[in-house]
């Protein structure tokens, strides 16, 4: 079973740099055409996937509105005829700035859930009809090994990824029937930009989170793109409502 992409149509929210960017330029350099989603300016991931000569065309999307998110899927469909492929990268993370539970303010909660959480609803839901009117669909959720470990400090994002890992879990059971597949990903502490730039990860708690796993380095967006694209691809045919952990070893199920 092949994890090439030729033919397929992705979307991937959240999109306009980081993790994200990552993601759709390794659909496309697989073989799947990709809508770029994102509040922030996506010319950029754009132009990189075209300029390896793939097909990639960028929109605004906010995904707590569900008229944006209607609108993304449009795109992908009146773009490149079907859907395939959704990828929920789309949340608030990186720039949380971390503290005691008691700290944590009740619209700092509300922010992050409603984007973390019920954004991710959101974009299923908008991709379940162009998916089951093929008979096909992979969605890939992006959850956190902070979910499986309750790691302190951030207690509304850990809750919003703890509610991913349900979220997929329903979706799967409701949406096998339909031949769309439903998994998630959970990586560990991954270095992207915006988490350089987060001054609450200092370089002592980093050394202090590598040194829980099992391959003792940092992970970096790209450690993330073959349990990606393995999700996304026919090679995952017979898998769904999973979570797989990808941080190196340091959460094992």
């Amino acid at each position: 079973m092949t994890t090439g992409l030729t033919g397929r149509v992705a979307v991937v929210t959240g999109a306009a740099q980081g993790l994200g960017a990552e993601f759709a330029i390794a659909l496309a350099n697989a073989g799947a055409a990709v809508v770029v989603g994102d509040i922030a300016p996506t010319a950029k991931t754009c132009e990189t996937i075209r300029s390896n000569g793939g097909k990639a065309v960028g929109m605004p999307l906010d995904v707590t509105s569900s008229s944006s998110v209607q609108a993304f899927v449009d795109r992908a469909i009146s773009e490149f005829g079907q859907l395939d492929i959704l990828i929920n990268n789309a949340a608030i993370s990186g720039a949380i700035k971390l503290g005691a539970f008691w700290e944590v303010t009740s619209e700092d909660w509300d922010r992050v859930m409603t984007v973390n959480v019920r954004g991710t609803f959101e974009c299923i839901k908008a991709a379940i009809p162009p998916m089951k009117s093929r008979g096909y669909g992979k969605i890939v959720n992006l959850s956190s090994g902070t979910a499986i470990k309750g790691s302190p400090g951030q207690p509304h994002y850990v809750a919003s990824k703890g509610a991913i890992i349900s979220l997929t879990r329903a979706a799967a059971r409701e949406l096998g029937e339909f031949g769309i597949r439903v998994n998630a990903l959970a990586p560990g502490l991954t270095m992207s930009q915006r988490m350089k730039e987060n001054p609450s990860w200092s370089s002592k708690m980093i050394a202090s989170n590598i040194a829980t796993r099992a391959i003792k380095r940092e992970a970096v967006p790209a450690d993330l793109l073959g349990a990606m694209l393995f999700l996304a691809s026919p090679a995952s045919d017979f898998v769904t409502g999973q979570t797989l952990s990808v941080d190196g070893g340091s959460a094992m199920n």
